[in-house]
């Protein structure tokens, strides 16, 4: 498939990276842009020899929310449209939260409303040091709403309160601290910085880590009962994959599993 509005490319490594490619417009999020990243989103995750994705913005910005003329004709919608265009943001955040492979988010710049939301779906994130960062919906009458399941589960709600409230500027460290990005670097050493998380994930086998992301989304939305029922059933099955035993083989025999780089 074709894009206009990002761009990917696969390493030989399985590496993706998913480039919000609308420079001169910091990389807001429109129909269009909305539509790729789900497309793109869900054929990364169908493909079997894509390892991780790494997602980022072209130019200065990493994302800078959506682009007031798309909300500009969102408002004068009808309401069965503006409520169609709202699920198609919903389906892209859900699409990239729900990915199989590990999301590593590279923001090179500023990210503001609608761009935290695509932060908070990333696994690891990680900020340039010259980043900024704001919740600003409130700013123009609007509300973080299709962004909020996310940001809320990723900063918790204390932090969402102090944040979506006052549209509360930020720089990269405060946004550290209160939990949305997990590492804070020189704009220089970003790309080092990414490559470290990637070197370590690459010594991960893909079908177990596919299965601890679903992991964490259960254990989040259920009991201990339903918990406990659920993973004494996944470690019994993991037990019995292919990956679970040619790790522990490998670990005896002091050898490297095949998906090991």
């Amino acid at each position: 498939m074709s894009y206009s509005n990002i761009a990917i490319h696969i390493d030989g490594r399985g590496i993706a990276t998913l480039c919000l490619s609308r420079p001169n417009k910091h990389n807001a999020m429109n129909d269009e842009l909305i539509a790729e990243v789900t497309a793109a989103a869900r054929s990364l995750d169908s493909d079997s020899n894509v390892r991780a994705v790494v997602l980022t913005g072209a130019g200065e910005s990493f994302c800078a929310g959506g682009d007031l003329k798309w909300m500009q004709a969102m408002a004068t919608a009808t309401r069965s449209q503006r409520i169609a265009g709202s699920a198609q943001l919903a389906a892209m955040l859900r699409a990239l939260n729900e990915l199989s492979k590990p999301l590593i988010g590279r923001i090179n710049g500023a990210a503001y409303g609608g761009g935290t939301g695509m932060i908070s779906v990333c696994d690891i994130a990680i900020a340039a040091d010259s980043a900024r960062f704001a919740l600003t919906e409130i700013r123009l009458g609007l509300t973080p709403a299709n962004i909020a399941p996310f940001v809320v589960a990723r900063i918790g709600t204390a932090n969402a309160r102090r944040c979506f409230l006052n549209a509360l500027p930020m720089t990269a460290q405060k946004a550290q601290a209160l939990g949305l990005v997990d590492e804070v670097v020189p704009a220089a050493q970003l790309d080092a910085a990414v490559e470290k998380e990637i070197g370590y994930l690459l010594q991960c086998a893909p079908g177990a880590i596919a299965a601890t992301k679903k992991l964490i989304f259960h254990v989040a939305s259920h009991d201990l009962d339903a918990s406990q029922a659920y993973t004494a059933r996944l470690l019994a099955d993991t037990w019995e994959t292919p990956e679970g035993q040619e790790g522990i083989r490998c670990f005896f025999a002091k050898q490297t599993p095949d998906w090991s780089s």
